[in-house]
């Protein structure tokens, strides 16, 4: 067998991107960075880095949702824990072009917590902020790579495909699993799981159905053994994920 040439192979760079989801005054909003070096100075992208050479993707992905949000990352077979956040491994992205400085290939990451703080911007970053989904991707709906004098208000990078690739992702899995809990504080009612799915879809549901729906769901939802008024109105019943991680029957996506 002929030997290894390393040097036959262009080197390239791999890092990792954040969509990082949470739901806000009833909306779906992602959180993004302003950028402060080149290529792309100025503009919004979501948040990430480069892999260092002594850690792997999972480890990677870690560290900078610790740096961008203070968040923990949980395994995504369990709850989410107080002060965590689920996070799961999107897509690989590797056009030779998406990046103007060299080679980079990026994995992406998709991140769901609940109602979080206004961001703290770090690293090479000039700022921080929620953004409505909605806005973002209407910015650049296409998600193709620009050159970095392009509108400033489009994401840097493909960046703005992986966002609408991540929001696919939510919009799919909360079908047949119980990722949506992972947007709610510990204990939550049944309105605002409701409100969770009506952001994430765009949608608005019946809420006599919806809540038969979820309270009927084997393994969905458990009484977390009390209510809470902070909804206004009657007091509601408190509720936290169930042991489920598959929904049978799933929560079927409303056509519209």
């Amino acid at each position: 067998m002929s030997p290894y040439d390393p040097s036959a192979f262009p080197p390239f760079a791999v890092t990792v991107d954040l969509v990082v989801l949470t739901v806000r005054r009833h909306q779906l909003c992602a959180l993004v960075v302003r950028r402060g070096e080149a290529p792309f100075q100025g503009r919004w992208a979501l948040p990430g880095g480069f892999v260092r050479g002594d850690e792997d993707l999972a480890a990677a992905a870690a560290r900078e949702l610790g740096e961008e949000t203070g968040l923990c990352a949980h395994d995504p077979g369990s709850p989410v824990p107080d002060g965590g956040a689920h996070l799961e491994q999107l897509a690989t992205y590797g056009d030779p072009g998406r990046d103007p400085r060299m080679r980079v290939v990026s994995v992406a990451h998709l991140v769901l917590a609940p109602d979080l703080p206004a961001p703290r911007p770090g690293g090479d970053a000039h700022g921080a902020r929620w953004a409505a989904v909605g806005d973002l991707l209407d910015g650049d709906p296409a998600g193709v790579v620009g050159a970095p004098g392009d509108d400033d208000q489009a994401l840097a990078f493909d960046h703005a495909r992986i966002l609408a690739d991540g929001v696919e992702r939510a919009r799919s899995k909360i079908e047949y699993s119980s990722l949506a809990t992972a947007f709610c504080p510990p204990e939550f009612t049944v309105g605002e799981l409701r409100r969770v799915y009506e952001a994430v879809w765009g949608v608005a549901l019946d809420p006599r159905n919806f809540h038969r729906k979820v309270t009927g769901t084997p393994g969905f939802l458990v009484p977390a053994g009390g209510t809470t008024t902070r909804q206004g109105g009657r007091p509601a019943q408190l509720f936290r994920a169930g042991g489920a991680t598959l929904l049978n029957p799933p929560m079927l996506r409303p056509e519209v």
